[in-house]
């Protein structure tokens, strides 16, 4: 469904001279920087990386709102760039700082606007409101201005309308940003049950990795304009040699215990904290652990997700 080869976008950017106040200087901004990857149709893909570090751009390419400065790339078949047109009719957006939807008009009759730009037939139409009505409970917002929504109210129907003509891509760029956890929650929910149940294929950028370890099946990390990883969430943490903690409370206070495959964290009175590797089973540990010491309780804390990244970021 998408398909990117060699991607580069690059951007003039002009800066005053230190002390020479009427001289300006011209240099090249990489934002993009030779990034490949394909999409299948139906996938649902975190697109994750710090400020600047060009997924955004990325999505401006993919639906034609920039022209790529080299490299190729299409969406559903259709070149971004060259028809635009066509491929409005293929693809969803939603950008979280930004509303698609008419400021002083009821949520109803922006809708209503959004039918007849994409020409969506009644039924149809009818058919897909009624559902991003009942998944995202917009029933009492519907006759509600869009200036007077709360941000999460306006993000689920900004979520609606990006999904009434039935696209087959669908971009959401911070699509959680600005929520409270029960937003989040419906909306998370929602978008699961849209790439379930029509087979829309997401590509999904966000600082809230809590929604790439909810909904994705792949993560893409980027970073300075190139691909770092590419891949499920499991072999992202090996890549990032992430480690899982064993979190061991002792009959009594012991010194710091040293068992192999095992690096001592820290201790407070009879509990002690132990990292090993994550792709690593706990199980010889804690059979090591056992036969040493009196054991009352134990338990295995998973490694953030946000740990890893920030330790990728920091190696690149």
């Amino acid at each position: 469904m998408i398909a990117v080869e060699n991607l580069e976008k690059v951007f003039d950017v002009t800066r005053k001279i230190p002390g020479r106040a009427l001289r300006r200087e011209r240099h090249q901004v990489r934002a993009v920087d030779g990034l490949a990857f394909t999409v299948p149709r139906g996938e649902m893909v975190g697109y994750i990386g710090p400020n600047g570090a060009g997924k955004s751009t990325t999505i401006k390419m993919l639906t034609g709102i920039l022209t790529p400065s080299g490299g190729t790339v299409r969406v559903a078949g259709i070149d971004p760039s060259r028809d635009r047109t066509r491929l409005a009719r293929r693809i969803g957006v939603v950008f979280g700082q930004r509303t698609t939807l008419w400021w002083d008009l009821p949520l109803r009759d922006s809708y209503e606007l959004v039918r007849r730009m994409y020409r969506i037939e009644q039924p149809r139409y009818t058919r897909n409101l009624d559902t991003c009505v009942d998944l995202l409970d917009l029933g009492p917002l519907l006759d509600v201005p869009v200036r007077q929504l709360s941000l999460g109210q306006r993000m689920r129907g900004d979520i609606a309308a990006a999904l009434l003509h039935d696209p087959d891509v669908l971009y959401l760029d911070e699509p959680t940003i600005g929520l409270d956890v029960v937003s989040k929650a419906k909306v998370r929910e929602f978008l699961a049950a849209v790439n379930a149940d029509r087979g829309t294929t997401v590509l999904l950028t966000t600082h809230d990795l809590t929604d790439i370890e909810t909904l994705c099946s792949r993560v893409m990390v980027i970073d300075h304009g190139r691909l770092m990883y590419d891949g499920d969430l499991d072999g992202l943490h090996a890549a990032g040699e992430s480690e899982r903690t064993l979190v061991v409370d002792f009959a009594r206070e012991l010194p710091a215990v040293d068992i192999p495959g095992a690096r001592w964290i820290r201790s407070e009175g009879p509990r002690q904290w132990l990292a090993f590797p994550a792709g690593q089973s706990a199980a010889p540990l804690v059979a090591a652990l056992a036969a040493d010491h009196p054991l009352v309780d134990l338990s295995v804390r998973e490694p953030a997700i946000e740990d890893v990244i920030a330790r990728m970021y920091g190696a690149a």
